[in-house]
């Protein structure tokens, strides 16, 4: 077997008995959110038309996770770094309060929302 401990950095290391320590769920929840910091640097090239968001459809059960998966695909455009700490705040009240998933969804289609209106608002002015 191979033993990648010995290539890793300390702070990968720490990360990978972290996420070892986590359940199913929580592991989840922290590879969604991995993805959305890794990813909110990518954005397409400015157009010279306005970009609209791309239309996929909330379905009728969805997580949070997968609903920020959705968001973050919708809202491509957007500079994710702008809303980390909003979504991160949505996430924690998910996650460690048990706020309902249905209302931390529906404020996260508010959030994306929101800051596509403020890009659009800005690219015309």
């Amino acid at each position: 077997m191979l033993d990648l401990s010995t290539r890793l950095s300390a702070e990968q290391r720490r990360l990978l008995r972290l996420f070892g320590a986590l359940g199913r769920e929580d592991k989840a929840s922290l590879t969604a959110f991995a993805e959305f910091l890794a990813n909110r640097s990518r954005r397409e090239p400015p157009a010279t038309e306005p970009v609209r968001p791309r239309d996929i459809r909330r379905p009728s059960r969805e997580s949070v996770v997968a609903a920020i998966k959705r968001l973050s695909q919708t809202y491509f455009m957007l500079d994710r770094s702008a809303m980390l700490d909003q979504t991160s705040a949505l996430m924690t009240a998910h996650v460690i309060q048990g706020r309902p998933a249905e209302q931390v969804i529906d404020d996260l289609e508010g959030l994306f929302s929101e800051h596509y209106r403020k890009l659009m608002t800005d690219q015309t002015e």
